[in-house]
């Protein structure tokens, strides 16, 4: 289902403000690695906002992701404090890792490789 205006709206502010908050916390950096929300989609009725974090470099991303967790009522306070003004109802935040740049380095990997054994079929061609 498509996403509304005013649910990209939303998920703009909440996306601006939890980026705000995470560095005010400290938690832009986790177990050695960078933490950074990469999309905010909410709900059509606008009372779940499900926040996708991208993980970089860091030991254990799932760690990361429940320390996050642990301070979801902490992060949904300061968020209520800054967007009280614009909100009517504070949505609940749900956090979940978003693996896409993990793909993408899978899929890079995967092109070298595929490319490594094609230059190496070509130089073996040419010898024989």
């Amino acid at each position: 289902m498509k996403e509304g205006k005013r649910q990209k709206q939303i998920g703009g502010l909440i996306q601006e403000e939890i980026n705000f908050i995470f560095q005010r916390l400290g938690l832009n950096m986790i177990n050695g690695g960078m933490v950074s929300i990469s999309a905010v989609k909410v709900t059509p009725d606008l009372l779940e906002a499900r926040i996708y974090l991208s993980v970089f470099n860091a030991a254990d991303n799932k760690s990361a992701l429940k320390k996050i967790e642990e301070r979801a009522w902490e992060i949904k306070k300061e968020l209520a404090a800054r967007v009280k003004h614009q909100l009517r109802r504070i949505p609940e935040l749900k956090f979940f890792l978003d693996d896409t740049l993990d793909h993408v380095f899978k899929m890079e990997e995967l092109f070298k490789q595929i490319k490594k054994d094609e230059n190496k079929e070509d130089s073996g061609e040419e010898t024989k």
